[in-house]
């Protein structure tokens, strides 16, 4: 039964593409134990990712929306593309060579959820950040740590 006082909580998604490269490498343990543990990922590599962003908020009663799609587009293109898109993510990403962080596609999503997050305005929430790194392989990063 709807509460005639409550609004509307409404989902967005927005889908956009890119590729990079990337290396499975932890540079604090050894060459062997990072081929025992990374296998065949642990060479240089490459893949053709599909992020789906998924923000919440209630509906606007002047526009309609939750949000005009372009500021979503616009977010996406400004932080994940123009920082992952052609690159060599574990080099030309500060957030991954300063930190010395694996760029596995769990952290490749947090990465997406951290810049993202600090973009978006107040009446709208980050949901999830969805990474297909082949057709197979996805992770979601719904921004919960334990």
């Amino acid at each position: 039964m709807e509460n005639k006082s409550s609004k509307p909580l409404v989902y967005m998604t927005r889908k956009e593409c890119f590729s990079s490269a990337h290396r499975l490498n932890n540079r604090s343990i050894d060459d062997k134990t990072n081929c025992q543990i990374f296998g065949k990922c642990n060479a240089i590599h490459g893949h053709n990712y599909t992020i789906e962003v998924t923000v919440k908020g209630v509906v606007d009663v002047t526009t309609g929306m939750v949000l005009d799609m372009t500021v979503i587009k616009d977010i996406i293109s400004e932080t994940v593309l123009k920082s992952l898109d052609h690159k060599f993510i574990d080099e030309d990403v500060p957030y991954f060579r300063d930190n010395q962080i694996v760029s596995t596609s769990e952290n490749i999503s947090i990465y997406i959820w951290k810049v993202i997050a600090e973009r978006l305005p107040t009446n709208v929430t980050l949901d999830s950040i969805k990474l297909f790194e082949t057709d197979k392989n996805i992770v979601i990063f719904r921004g919960q740590f334990a």
